[in-house]
């Protein structure tokens, strides 16, 4: 149950990470919105590191979070790259699909299969991962490259997902596979922005959306970590995929924008998705 709830957790805490990195996107770009997101995140981890002294883990756990924080760090940027084109109705679900899958994939080869009843609650949750970010207009693919990137996303976030669940799933560790995994994710998108010649300061106006995307951001890291330590990986990262509806319900409350009837009832389909795995 607390795998559950943390998952849940770090859904809600990601989706609204995204949701401010989207706004801060809109006025920077992708490339500086997950910059700014991962550098702030990281000063947050560091003022944590100096008073919450914790052992470090081994060199295979630190290893193992540098590479899935390039993961995922690479995942997101191209997604948001993927919003800023046009691709928004297709991005966030597949991305978010591929993300929860690839870690369902894993688990079922060293963790062992789930129940059926875990297993349909899966297929749920994965179906409402897809449905959820649709708008009015649906899901369009004019030609097969329009999955690239979205697709690209979603094997970055399920590399993330696997790659934190080698690092930390048999450890107490959890500050040191954060900074690790933030440092690496911060060091490729700052040599990645040099590379594109992008100015680097952080707009005034924009500093505090930035601050809250990276808080938000790092708590979904916080509870994804604490989700997989309590139950098995598929759980927590399918639970965890579930944040584009978190994402559709804030640009509702505070945007105001329209969640059609159909997406009302896949958000429905997602906790219906949630009591299936609780069984």
């Amino acid at each position: 149950m607390l795998s559950i709830l943390f998952g849940i957790a770090s859904s809600l805490s990601w989706g609204g990470g995204d949701f401010a990195g989207g706004l801060a996107s809109r006025k920077v770009g992708a490339y500086r919105a997950v910059l700014y997101a991962d550098f702030f995140g990281l000063v947050i981890l560091a003022v944590a590191a100096i008073f919450y002294r914790e052992a470090l883990p081994s060199n295979n756990a630190l290893i193992n979070s540098l590479l899935g924080g390039m993961l995922g760090s690479f995942g997101l940027l191209i997604l948001y790259y993927s919003l800023s084109i046009g691709l928004m109705s297709i991005a966030a679900p597949v991305s978010a699909l591929f993300g929860g899958l690839l870690p369902v994939i894993y688990a079922g080869l060293t963790q062992g299969l789930p129940t059926g009843i875990q297993f349909a609650g899966f297929a749920f949750a994965l179906a409402a991962v897809w449905l959820i970010s649709q708008g009015e207009e649906g899901f369009h693919v004019s030609k097969l490259a329009d999955l690239r990137f979205p697709i690209i996303a979603g094997v970055g976030f399920g590399g993330y997902f696997v790659f934190m669940h080698i690092a930390v799933g048999s450890q107490e560790t959890i500050l040191w596979p954060m900074i690790v995994s933030r440092l690496g994710g911060t060091v490729l998108i700052f040599l990645i922005v040099l590379a594109r010649r992008e100015a680097l300061a952080v707009p005034r106006e924009l500093r505090s959306v930035v601050a809250l995307s990276a808080t938000l951001d790092l708590g979904g890291n916080f509870f994804y970590i604490l989700a997989m330590q309590s139950g098995r990986l598929d759980i927590a990262a399918v639970l965890s995929s579930l944040y584009p509806a978190a994402t559709a319900l804030l640009a509702y409350f505070l945007l105001k924008e329209k969640i059609t009837l159909s997406q009302q009832l896949v958000i429905g389909l997602a906790m219906f998705a949630i009591v299936l795995i609780t069984i």
